[in-house]
Order: C-alpha cells, then structure tokens, then sequence
C-alpha cells in the first residue's frame, strides 16, 4: 500500500508549478462565476438588462469596426458591417483622393 502511496507523490512532484497555478486560478474564477452570479440574481432585472444591452452593443460594435468576431458570427457580421464603420475604411477614403 506504500508503494502506491509513494508512487503517487513522485507523480505529483513530477508536475510543473505552473499546472498548479493554472488550476488554482481556474479554481478561482469558477468561484468568483459563482458569486457574480448570485450577486446578479438578486438584481433588479431593468438594471440588468440595460447592463447586458449595453455590454452586448459595445462587443459588438468593436467586433465590427475590428473585424476580430468569432469565425462562426463571420456570415451575421458581414451582413450588418456594411451599416458601420470599419477600422480599414477610413484609410481607403483617405488614398482615394478629393473628388470633384
């Protein structure tokens, strides 16, 4: 049963300081998920919403100047991008030229 034992502990001595740290801070966040999420249960849900609405337009509205959303939002952004201004736009407007 040692020998179990102390197999164990030299494969857990084996393994680098950085997989622990990465652990505990995956630990940590899971635990700060948690207690955010109660917080905002017991929120009023106006409040909340008008947060999430205006979280939810500024991501988006920085995806689309940016060009940096998800590849699988890629079809739904190309839609709407023509609508907004995008970070290589202006730059073109600017080599064209004044025109007359």
């Amino acid at each position: 049963m040692t020998l179990l034992a102390v197999t164990a502990m030299e494969k857990l001595k084996a393994i680098p300081p950085g997989f622990w740290l990465k652990v505990l801070l995956g630990v940590a966040i899971v635990v700060g998920v948690v207690i955010a999420l109660r917080k905002v249960a017991a929120m009023n849900k106006v409040v909340l919403a008008v947060i999430v609405f205006i979280v939810v337009i500024v991501g988006g509205v920085n995806w689309i100047y940016e060009r940096n959303e998800p590849a699988m939002l890629t079809p739904f952004i190309d839609k709407i991008a023509p609508f907004f201004p995008s970070k290589g736009s202006y730059g073109g407007k600017q080599q064209g030229g004044p025109k007359m």
